[in-house]
C-alpha cells in the first residue's frame, strides 16, 4: 500500500524561524512531481515558492493562505509509492525517498544516501526492514491551553516582546502552532480582540486607528534599522555637485548606439572606484572582537521601493562590472524586487549602499546606515540651479550628495576625502579614467 509521508517547512536559512503561507499551488488530491513547488511562503526576506521533496498524491494541506508557520511545522502530506512500486522485501519505492532538495542551498531532512544507510544498519540488526506506518491524515487535536504558571511555548523572542511591549499575558492565549506553540498571529490576533473590545466607563475613548502588522519585509526592514540606529554611531556629510557633465557623458554613451546606460550604472561605477581609494568604508565591525574588517571585493546594495516595502537588492562583485554589465543587473534586480521574487542571497551579503532618493523628488537626506554595512551614499535629484561655472553664473544641473558613515570605521577626514571624490567624478568623469 501507498506510504503517506509528512514535508514539513524547511529551514530557509538566514537565521529564518517562520514563514507566511501567500499560495497554494496544490491542493488535497493533486498528483505531485519530486521538487514540484507546492505553496509560495513570505519570509523576512523574500517570497519563496517551496519544492516538495516528494512525487505522490497530496492528502492534506495544513495552514490556510495568511497563516504564519514555524520552520518544522507540517506543511503536507503526500501518499507515495503503490503495491506495484515496491521494492525488495516490502521496502518503499526510491521515490518515497525524495529529492534532498527544498530550495537552493538547503536541504530537507538526512540527504537519501544517508537515510539509506540508516535503514540498512536497522535492517542488519534487527533482521526485517523497517516500515513506517501509513495512516490517513486526521485532523489535529485541539491543543490544550498552556499551563497558568511556568514557561510558555513561543516561536521566537521577538514574539515574546511583542506581547510583553503590548501587555498581552502569554499564559491567557492558546497557541494555534504545533503543541500549542504560540505563533506572532497569535499574539496580533489578542491585540486585535483587546483593540475592539468596549472601553472602561472610568476611562476616556479614543479613536482606533488602522493596525498593521510590522512583518515580513516590513518587519525585518524595521528591526535592521532599529538595530543599525542602536548599534552604530553615525555621522552625515553633504556636498553639491555639478552633474552637467556626468549627463552629457552619459547621453554620449546612449547616442553610440550600445545598450543604454543607467544613470545609477555610472554612479555605481563612482563608488566603486571610490571605495577602492577609501577602502575604509567598505567594511564592518565585529562588535565581539572589537576589529574592523575591512572587505576584498564590493558587493554593491541598491535601495528600491515595492508594494512590500523597501528592499535592497545586492549587486555582486559591482568592482569588477563595467558600466552596461551594471544597467543590466540593476534591471533584473530591480524587476525581480518588484515582482517578489528576490532569493535570499540576492538580499544579503551587501558591503556598501546606494540610495537614490533623487526619483522620490527630494533633494537630500541623512539615510540610515544598512546594517551591519559601515556607509551608504545618497543621492538627490538633480535639477536646474544657478551655478558658478568657470567664473560666470550658469545654469547648471546640481544634485546633493550625502554620505552617512559608521564613525568607527574612520574620521570625518576619510568621508570627506570619499565625499569630495565622488563629487569630482560627477562633475568630471574624465577624472575615472585615472582609476581604470
Amino acid at each position: 500500500m501507498a506510504q503517506v509521508l509528512e514535508f514539513k517547512l524547511p529551514d530557509l536559512g538566514e537565521g529564518l524561524t517562520e514563514a507566511e503561507i501567500v499560495r497554494w499551488l496544490v491542493a488535497v488530491g493533486d498528483v505531485v512531481a519530486v521538487d514540484q513547488p507546492v505553496v509560495e511562503v513570505e519570509t523576512a526576506k523574500a517570497m519563496v515558492e517551496v519544492p516538495c521533496p516528494y512525487g505522490g498524491v497530496v492528502t492534506a494541506r495544513y495552514g490556510e493562505e495568511g497563516t504564519e508557520l514555524p520552520v518544522g511545522a507540517p506543511l503536507i502530506t503526500v501518499a507515495v509509492g503503490s503495491p506495484d512500486s515496491a521494492g525488495p522485501a516490502g521496502e518503499p519505492a526510491a521515490e518515497a525517498e525524495g529529492s534532498g532538495n527544498v530550495l537552493v542551498g538547503y536541504g530537507t531532512q538526512a540527504p537519501a544516501r544517508r537515510r539509506r544507510r540508516v535503514r540498512a544498519q536497522l535492517t542488519a540488526a534487527n533482521g526485517t526492514a523497517p516500515t513506517a506506518p501509513a495512516p490517513a491524515p486526521v485532523p489535529e487535536p485541539e491543543p490544550e491551553p498552556p499551563a497558568p504558571s511556568g514557561p510558555v511555548p513561543v516561536i521566537s523572542p521577538l514574539v515574546r516582546k511583542l506581547a510583553r511591549d503590548n501587555g498581552v499575558d502569554l499564559h491567557t492565549l492558546r497557541g494555534t502552532g504545533p503543541d500549542g506553540l504560540i505563533l506572532r498571529a497569535d499574539v496580533e490576533a489578542a491585540l486585535r480582540v483587546e483593540a475592539t473590545a468596549p472601553a472602561p466607563a472610568s476611562t476616556t475613548a479614543h479613536p482606533e486607528g488602522t493596525r498593521i502588522p510590522l512583518k515580513g519585509v516590513r518587519g525585518a526592514v524595521a528591526e535592521k534599522l532599529s538595530r543599525s540606529r542602536r548599534e552604530i554611531p553615525d555621522a552625515t556629510c553633504w556636498v553639491d555637485a555639478d552633474a552637467t557633465e556626468l549627463l552629457r557623458a552619459r547621453a554620449a554613451m546612449n547616442a553610440a548606439g550600445a545598450p543604454k546606460i543607467s544613470l545609477v550604472a555610472l554612479l555605481a561605477r563612482i563608488c566603486a572606484a571610490a571605495l577602492a581609494r577609501f577602502p575604509e568604508l567598505n567594511s564592518y565591525v565585529d562588535t565581539e572582537a572589537r576589529e574592523v574588517v575591512r572587505l576584498p571585493g564590493v558587493h554593491l546594495g541598491f535601495a528600491a521601493q515595492t508594494e512590500r516595502g523597501l528592499v535592497v537588492p545586492v549587486v555582486r562583485d559591482a568592482h569588477t562590472r563595467d558600466a552596461e554589465s551594471l544597467t543590466a543587473e540593476f534591471a533584473r534586480l530591480t524587476e525581480a524586487a518588484r515582482a517578489g521574487r528576490l532569493t535570499p542571497g540576492e538580499l544579503t551579503g551587501g558591503t556598501f549602499t546606494l540610495n537614490n532618493y533623487g526619483v522620490f523628488g527630494v533633494d537630500g537626506s541623512t539615510p540610515i546606515i544598512n546594517h551591519p554595512e559601515a556607509a551608504m551614499l545618497g543621492v538627490g535629484r538633480i535639477v536646474p540651479k544657478p551655478w558658478v561655472h568657470e567664473g560666470e553664473l550658469a545654469v547648471r544641473q546640481v544634485v546633493q550628495l550625502s554620505l552617512t558613515f559608521d564613525h568607527r570605521v574612520c574620521d570625518g577626514g576619510t568621508a570627506g576625502g570619499f565625499l569630495r571624490y565622488v563629487a569630482d567624478c560627477v562633475e568630471q568623469p574624465a577624472v575615472l579614467l585615472r582609476t581604470v
